[in-house]
């Protein structure tokens, strides 16, 4: 069963994002992580929604989204994305 993570998230410091991003590629490759969205205009109809972001990354499993996560390249950048960002990280399973 596939896996997302979805990060909502408000950038507080574009330089330091930047610099995020440009490594975050690397680490997804080995997991088959794929991003399907990627922080593109959305529109609120219900609730609450403090933040002007959402990415989706897919995976093919919850195994492999878990393994990006806690793998030693990613958690190289994980406090570099919570300096330059503010926002939430969660794992989802998918409906299939």
């Amino acid at each position: 069963m596939k896996a997302y993570c979805l990060f909502q998230e408000e950038i507080i410091d574009q330089a330091g994002f930047d610099a995020y991003r440009q490594q975050v590629m690397p680490t997804l490759a080995p997991f088959g992580g794929r991003f399907i969205v990627r922080g593109g205009h959305f529109t609120k109809v219900e609730g609450d929604m403090p933040y002007s972001r959402v990415v989706i990354v897919e995976f093919a499993s919850r195994e492999q989204a878990e393994g990006w996560y806690h793998s030693p390249a990613y958690q190289k950048l994980v406090p570099q994305r919570l300096k330059a960002t503010r926002g939430n990280l969660i794992i989802v399973d998918g409906a299939e």
